[in-house]
């Protein structure tokens, strides 16, 4: 059996655990409470501009145009966004779990833009090649980074130096679930359901469709990944409140268990001492 020092030097270094799980666990909830508010209060506008892309394109019949079939290049580009910082549970092994199992990414011929250090890392030791680092974006994001990566990333679709644009991320449903998610961006394919059934009227485009095009689809884009890091800081802000919740609560378990076995050891030290004592007097007398 361990002795009091031992048994009571463990305890303080718990206790001193459990003070900083708790103190992350309250800046956690504050953040959480910011970043929910932000991703929930704009998810309404992305909701709409995906449904009005799909609604654009179910009525504008078979066009043809770069940005709506796959290029030239093999090469697949994936944003795959996640923290710069650890103890979040599972948050970012999820997101690195969910492009290394992807048939449609092997690392072979994917490219890895990466909004966070630990996506960054994690899929760089899985072989992946990192193309471009916007970790400090996940800091606070604001939509011009966004606008500036769809750029980037619009202008190697255009020179064929990507083939397809994916868009990896964990969706904030609430408190207690994220729900990591793969999304193409380019070509934008529609899904089953989109396109409404029956005869329709076509859509009109003015000057034509190219231009119009051009135009929407890198705002579309644009506003997608935002919405994107706006949903993952909310779930990274949720997953690491949560996991501080159960290391306080694993850390007061283990402070309880010491603090019987120290009680214990007292007691044994003490009957052992009036034993010892009891054993003195009888030989004296």
């Amino acid at each position: 059996m361990a002795s009091m020092r031992d048994i009571k030097r463990r305890r303080a270094s718990i206790q001193s655990t459990e003070q900083i799980t708790k103190a992350m666990k309250l800046v956690s909830t504050v953040k959480l409470q910011k970043s929910r508010t932000k991703a929930e209060g704009s998810k309404p506008y992305f909701d709409l501009m995906y449904q009005t892309i799909s609604t654009m394109l179910s009525k504008s019949g078979n066009i043809e145009h770069k940005y709506l079939k796959a290029g030239n290049s093999p090469k697949k580009a994936v944003i795959a966004i996640t923290s710069n910082r650890g103890l979040a549970g599972g948050y970012n092994n999820n997101i690195v779990k969910l492009i290394t199992s992807s048939e449609e990414l092997p690392a072979e011929n994917t490219l890895v833009y990466a909004i966070g250090r630990k996506g960054r890392d994690g899929l760089s030791r899985k072989g992946y090649g990192i193309k471009a680092d916007y970790s400090d974006v996940i800091n606070e994001p604001i939509y011009r980074d966004a606008a500036d990566i769809t750029l980037e990333l619009l202008d190697a679709f255009g020179q064929n130096q990507i083939g397809e644009i994916y868009l990896a991320y964990t969706s904030f449903k609430n408190t207690v679930t994220h729900i990591p998610k793969l999304v193409k961006l380019l070509p934008i394919e529609m899904e089953e359901g989109d396109a409404q059934s029956g005869p329709q009227a076509l859509m009109n485009y003015e000057p034509d469709e190219d231009e119009v095009l051009d135009s929407i689809i890198p705002k579309y884009m644009s506003s997608l990944i935002y919405g994107a890091l706006l949903e993952a800081v909310a779930s990274e802000n949720g997953a690491r409140m949560t996991a501080m919740d159960s290391a306080t609560n694993n850390a007061e378990e283990m402070i309880e268990d010491l603090g019987l076995q120290y009680n214990r050891a007292r007691q044994g030290s003490i009957t052992q001492e009036l034993t010892e004592i009891i054993a003195g007097a009888n030989a004296i007398s």
